[in-house]
């Protein structure tokens, strides 16, 4: 018995060395033969996010969009803070020279701090609703990309695609394997077309 397990484990042993080297020393000549654009025989490629991102007329188009709704936001919260000062300027004023009764300026403290705490509000919403309009600015774009990627397999020809980008679980990845360039070329021809 002692050396039928012996045995089985050294045919086992020499079946998974036959297969490490196979599989291996296969991969290294095809990869040596194959061209930059070929398919790799693991069917894996990568695409750095960050970059085409970055680099994508898509994002260009949507962050000036989101640029002009922020510079709109921000002048509409300088107006009004420039009436809130306007006012409590006014009121410190007329305050210091006792040209106002107490309980009127009572009445425009009250109304000072309203006015306060609606630039207070007024701030906290415009900023929670540009960081919204980024995010969903971010997933359409990903989406984008993400349903190009599987709109047009056929032409990457690969059983996975990474997502690599910085902080990403793709730590490295072959140059041979970055398609980033052809993914964003691709991207950029396809955007401009509908664009148009």
């Amino acid at each position: 018995m002692k050396k039928l397990t012996i045995a089985l484990f050294s045919v086992l042993f020499l079946a998974v060395a036959v297969l490490f080297y196979l599989n291996f020393s296969g991969s290294k000549k095809s990869g040596k033969n194959a061209g930059k654009n070929s398919v790799p025989s693991q069917g894996i490629a990568f695409v750095n996010i960050d970059t085409v991102i970055y680099k994508f007329d898509m994002f260009f188009d949507r962050r000036a969009d989101l640029m002009a709704k922020q510079k709109n936001a921000e002048a509409e919260l300088n107006s009004k803070g420039s009436l809130y000062q306007k006012n409590a300027n006014d009121y410190q004023d007329k305050v210091n020279k006792g040209l106002i009764t107490r309980a009127d300026a009572t009445e425009r403290e009250k109304a000072l701090y309203q006015q306060q705490q609606e630039l207070v509000t007024l701030r906290d919403n415009l900023q929670s609703n540009l960081m919204e309009e980024e995010q969903v600015m971010n997933r359409q774009i990903v989406e984008y990309i993400t349903s190009f990627l599987e709109a047009n397999k056929a032409d990457y020809n690969y059983q996975y695609i990474l997502g690599k980008s910085f902080g990403s679980v793709v730590l490295y990845g072959d140059g041979g394997l970055d398609i980033t360039q052809k993914v964003l070329d691709a991207l950029n021809k396809k955007y401009q077309a509908e664009k148009k």
